[in-house]
């Protein structure tokens, strides 16, 4: 059974989750993050994921704009920075993320070839329109999924239905391309076509289902030969 489908994670996998970080560091009215960047980048991330599987474990679901605000929080708290403003300025550069270099080329690729695409991501409605609009990336999309029209936080199965519902697939119609090892095994398990875009080199999860495919970027999806 051919894909038809090319459904992509947003937040680190087609949007740069360090870039708000980065790009704050850079300027200059906030000389106090330029040493502390890459480490609060790397914590906001980890403890925002942490944040939604807690939340999801224990039945407090909130959208994911929260407990990215809470990450942060935390983030900056763990390195010793208080500054309301820079605190601002970052929330409001995770509005409007960078895409990865290849993204835009990527996607229209695999539009030409006659595929759907799309989003499925835990963020809220709002984070994914402010992320797609800031990328350019709408016209090369089919769909923008929200985990928020269920309120449960990926990897719930219940996610993955969301693919079949909008675009009536069987799951093995369904590349599922993801940076996170855990989403790309959970998706697997359920049986979707997966790719690990595996940009730091980093070994597989001990988990159940496995990547299909591992990429060190998204530039060679298209030329896969499962279409």
């Amino acid at each position: 059974m051919p894909v038809t489908t090319c459904v992509f994670d947003g937040y680190g996998t087609l949007f740069d989750v360090a870039a708000a970080a980065r790009e704050a560091a850079s300027d200059p009215g906030f000389p106090q993050l330029a040493p502390h960047w890459p480490a609060i980048a790397s914590l906001w991330r980890a403890k925002q994921l942490e944040y939604s599987w807690q939340r999801a474990i224990r039945g407090l679901h909130c959208d994911f704009w929260q407990v990215t605000v809470d990450g942060l929080d935390y983030a900056m708290e763990a390195e010793g920075i208080e500054d309301p403003a820079l605190r601002t300025h970052l929330l409001a550069l995770y509005r409007r993320l960078s895409a990865f270099p290849e993204v835009p080329a990527v996607l229209a690729s695999l539009r030409a070839k006659g595929l759907k695409t799309a989003i499925l991501s835990n963020g809220a409605p709002s984070m994914l329109s402010d992320a797609v609009a800031s990328a350019g990336i709408g016209g090369v999309l089919d769909a923008v999924l929200s985990v928020e029209t269920i309120g449960l936080f990926k990897p719930a199965p219940a996610v993955y239905d969301l693919v079949g519902r909008r675009f009536h697939t069987q799951p093995a119609q369904v590349l599922f391309v993801s940076s996170n090892g855990w989403d790309v095994s959970a998706a697997a398990a359920y049986g979707f076509v997966t790719a690990w875009v595996n940009r730091t080199g980093a070994p597989l999860d001990r988990l159940p289902g496995q990547p299909a495919h591992i990429l060190p970027d998204l530039t060679a999806l298209p030329d896969l030969e499962i279409y």
